[in-house]
């Protein structure tokens, strides 16, 4: 099993259902949001599978002294400690030939938040296998990230994070503009929008290779 801290929607927000929708699938319930075509569900496959989210501590083992109990019980306690950022215009971007719902602009209380996600659940992650490090290809890596990686399992932390939140797998330049068309339309209702960023997701993978699913969703406290 894996664990993954994350930020989604409420179960009932309109990106929420939006998201489901297009992805086909609900992390919410694990269910079947309503049947893809052939073409559709080949794009989305991979992003289907983790769910809809934005990565704030990328998915990890638990330490053999760890339990998903008293990892669950700390992150209650970590989000009930930190303040609630907002996003204050949502974005459709391509990023590295797929599509994901970013921030318009920089967020700095957005990535601080995600810099202590990172170190704030580090005591809970086993380290990275082999497998897992191989799997990272860090021959492709910059000094900083491989750095990342070896310290924090990860390597797309601190200055080398980007919130965002996946739509596509990889789409050749040839598709682009139309699934860029096809995204605007489906999203239409939340781009341009401000988006709260009021809470976060405990996800699991419960086996190797299985879809991710929401375990549990804490509110983070509001701003005073």
């Amino acid at each position: 099993m894996r664990a993954a801290i994350y930020f989604t929607p409420p179960a009932d927000a309109p990106l929420t259902r939006l998201a489901a929708d297009w992805l086909g699938r609900d992390a919410f319930d694990g269910a079947a949001a309503r049947p893809l075509d052939a073409e559709r569900a080949a794009i989305v496959a991979e992003p289907a599978r983790y769910g809809f989210h934005a990565t704030m501590k990328a998915p990890f083992r638990l330490a053999d002294d760890a339990s998903l109990p008293a990892l669950d019980e700390a992150f209650a306690a970590f989000c009930d400690a930190h303040a609630a950022p907002t996003i204050s215009r949502l974005a459709l971007r391509r990023i590295a030939q797929f599509f994901a719902l970013v921030p318009d602009e920089t967020e700095p209380a957005l990535d601080k938040l995600a810099g202590e996600c990172v170190r704030g659940f580090e005591r809970f992650r086993a380290p990275l296998s082999t497998r897992e490090w191989e799997r990272r290809r860090p021959e492709t890596l910059t000094t900083r990230q491989r750095r990342h990686l070896e310290d924090w399992g990860y390597p797309h932390v601190f200055e080398d994070f980007r919130f965002h939140m996946t739509l596509t797998g990889r789409v050749p330049d040839e598709a682009a503009a139309p699934i860029q068309a096809t995204l605007a339309r489906h999203f239409e209702l939340v781009l341009g929008q401000p988006l709260p960023v009021d809470g976060l997701a405990l996800f699991v993978e419960p086996e190797p290779g299985g879809p991710f699913v929401v375990h549990s969703r804490h509110p983070l406290r509001s701003q005073p």
